[in-house]
């Protein structure tokens, strides 16, 4: 049961700091306080982390803006790994990627395009990503090939946790050699952000500081009982714990991703943004936050320990790795399409539609179509003898900011 608490070994001591959260009995109602809690914290960490991005590198700033919408749901998959709750950790993690993916890209191109109809009367045909954006979609090669070696060998050990830190510690600092945003986009944010980036630099600063601390704050004191009262909710109306935490919880969580792809969508220049927004929260948990898992788990068992994944965790595992794949292919020639998005949001509808009709195996042909999609688009690359956009763009964008 979720309300178990393992007795961690004396040696993990100092994870109690932020991992151990005070419990309290898992009940139904908690949730009508402790989502609301979530929501308020991603607004305020979605506004601090808008407003830091125009002081540091472009690319950077995005990797950080990722990182801290994406606090919510480290927090949840901490307390799911110090609590040992294995297998709804993967439930947690797959259905988040695959909200961003298969859910968030449609919902970036349906508000662009339509916002793009109303400006300009015509229908928009795809998303345009700028040559420096080449970084995000390069970079989101290894983690997928290295999910696919965990799916593999169908566990999660610490190891793979420094591999996978070690991934994103090159894409980072690959990030920050890119140019800085430009302020001429300050405008194009929401009132508050944009209020914070315009005052002084001592109020700025405190702020943006005072936006991450509280919210910070408040996805420690909620995220234990917040997951309590989903599984207490599930109980309640007979909703298997796996559903609720793999699709409601992630909901929640990602929250701030949403909000924030919402508002550059609407921008004239904004679209392109939102999709590399996604794409490096992407980057971000298929790689710190898988990596965080092992750890967590470790330290909460007091040895070095590997998350074993059963055959409903692995066919989960490679159903996300197949719908990031099959996204990744879609932007390699640096345009998200109108008939792509379509196709990511069916795709992902028929997660939801076919297993009542055909039963879970059901899962398994969406993950073979995604893998069949991404072969194809291989294929294509391969006999057209002709590399592709992304990454004529970012060999380009290394020579002129890294090795130049």
């Amino acid at each position: 049961m979720y309300s178990s608490s393992p007795r961690p070994h004396p040696a993990a001591g100092f994870a109690i700091l932020l991992f151990a959260i005070p419990l309290s009995q898992s009940s139904p109602w908690a949730a009508l306080w402790t989502t609301p809690c979530i929501l308020i914290a991603s607004v305020l960490i979605t506004w601090g982390a808008e407003s830091a991005q125009f002081f540091v590198a472009q690319g950077f700033a995005l990797a950080i803006l990722a990182w801290m919408q994406t606090l919510p749901e480290f927090a949840v998959e901490a307390v799911l790994a110090w609590k040992q709750q294995t297998p709804l950790l993967i439930a947690n993690l797959t259905g988040a990627l695959r909200l961003l993916t298969g859910l968030a890209w449609p919902i970036i191109y349906l508000t662009a395009a339509v916002v793009y109809r109303k400006r300009n009367g015509r229908p928009l045909r795809g998303i345009r990503l700028e040559r420096d954006q080449s970084v995000e979609v390069v970079a989101l090669v290894l983690p997928l090939l290295y999910a696919l070696v965990i799916w593999w060998k169908e566990t999660l050990h610490v190891y793979d946790a420094c591999v996978l830190v070690v991934l994103y510690a090159a894409y980072l600092v690959l990030l920050t050699k890119l140019p800085p945003q430009g302020h001429e986009r300050i405008d194009d944010l929401e009132k508050i952000p944009r209020t914070i980036v315009k005052s002084a630099r001592p109020w700025r600063i405190s702020a943006i500081a005072a936006c991450f601390l509280a919210g910070g704050l408040l996805i420690y004191f909620t995220a234990e009982p917040f997951l309590g009262s989903l599984v207490a909710v599930a109980g309640a109306i007979g909703i298997p714990s796996f559903v609720i935490i793999q699709w409601f919880a992630p909901v929640i969580s990602e929250f701030p991703e949403l909000a924030s792809t919402f508002y550059f969508a609407r921008q004239e220049e904004g679209a392109a943004t939102a999709i590399m927004n996604i794409t490096s929260s992407n980057i971000n948990q298929w790689t710190l936050l898988v990596a965080m898992l092992p750890v967590v788990f470790s330290i909460s068992r007091g040895e070095i320990s590997g998350i074993p994944l059963d055959p409903q965790q692995q066919n989960e595992l490679l159903l996300t790795i197949g719908q990031s794949a099959a996204g990744l292919i879609f932007l390699l020639n640096m345009e998200f399409a109108w008939w792509e998005a379509l196709s990511m949001f069916a795709l992902f509808l028929a997660q939801f539609i076919l297993p009542p009709f055909f039963g879970e195996a059901s899962r398994i042909w969406i993950a073979y179509a995604f893998f069949l999609w991404t072969v194809l688009g291989i294929l294509a690359i391969v006999f057209q003898k002709r590399r592709p956009a992304a990454l004529s763009c970012f060999l380009e964008t290394w020579r002129a900011h890294v090795a130049g």
